[in-house]
């Protein structure tokens, strides 16, 4: 496996040259070796810098990497500016039979409501989600975000500068989405699953 690794004068390995106007189809793969090794959430950016290649390259590669993936135990979990690799829900049973994961608790009414508010509507402000509600949201939303299933994707640029809102690649997980546009229409009454 060494023969396959070139180093620079830094020690690291070299991007090979067939790589560099590589299609997304030639670059997938290498791509899927990153998420894979890194095992955690990877920024389209940061992808980018160690690939050495174009965010939008990357971002193109991650789609053919989603489709590659279908059908399989993996799949790419990705948002527009982030990508993780994880089991497929439908083979979640192996690997908590595997890995024996502690129960997580349950979310309460106000926080599946907030949630879903934030999910359907992001990026979203604190005061729309309390005009929604109809009640004091901060504590939810700090509550949400402690869980990693919100965060602070920017600030809108109004007076004030409020926080917007948006889910994460975890919120992904758990509601065993690829990505956020495959969240069922509105119309259909969507109720989330009472996930921890």
């Amino acid at each position: 496996m060494d023969e396959l690794l070139v180093l620079d004068v830094f020690g690291r390995a070299t991007v090979p040259e067939g790589t560099v106007d590589a299609e997304p189809e030639d670059l997938a793969p290498a791509l899927e070796a990153l998420c894979f090794a890194l095992g955690r959430e990877v920024s389209i950016a940061e992808a980018a810098a160690i690939l050495e290649r174009s965010p939008s390259a990357v971002a193109r590669s991650a789609g053919v990497l989603a489709m590659d993936l279908r059908g399989r135990g993996l799949m790419l979990q990705r948002s527009e500016t982030a990508m993780q690799l994880v089991t497929r829900p439908e083979m979640a049973w192996a690997v908590q039979r595997a890995l024996h994961p502690e129960r997580p608790s349950r979310l309460s009414r106000a926080a599946m409501e907030t949630l879903a508010i934030v999910a359907y509507r992001q990026p979203v402000t604190k005061a729309v989600i309390e005009s929604i509600r109809g009640v004091d949201c901060e504590a939810v939303l700090e509550h949400l975000t402690e869980r990693r299933l919100i965060a602070e994707v920017a600030r809108q640029e109004t007076p004030g500068h409020p926080r917007l809102f948006g889910t994460t690649l975890r919120f992904l997980q758990l509601v065993g989405l690829e990505q956020i546009d495959d969240l069922p229409p509105v119309s259909e009454s969507p109720v989330l699953p009472n996930f921890g």
